[in-house]
C-alpha cells in the first residue's frame, strides 16, 4: 500500500503531462498570432475625404 502511495501521485503527474504535449501537438499556435500587435481602425474623419465641419479641429495624420 505504501508504494501505491507513492506511485499514484508520481503517474498522475506523468498524466497531466503527456496531456499539455498531446494538446500543444493537436493545436499548435503559430508564433505570428501570438505576437500580432492588435490595429485599431483607422478613425472615419481619415477615411472619408470630406471636410471637417466648422469649429472641430482637422485630424491628425
Amino acid at each position: 500500500m505504501a508504494v501505491l502511495a507513492v506511485i499514484i501521485p508520481f503517474l498522475m503527474l506523468g498524466v497531466v503531462l503527456a496531456m499539455g504535449r498531446y494538446e500543444e501537438l493537436l493545436l499548435p499556435k503559430e508564433d505570428a498570432d501570438r505576437h500580432e500587435p492588435a490595429v485599431a481602425p483607422p478613425p472615419v474623419a481619415a477615411v472619408t475625404s470630406s471636410p471637417a465641419p466648422a469649429g472641430t479641429p482637422a485630424p491628425s495624420p
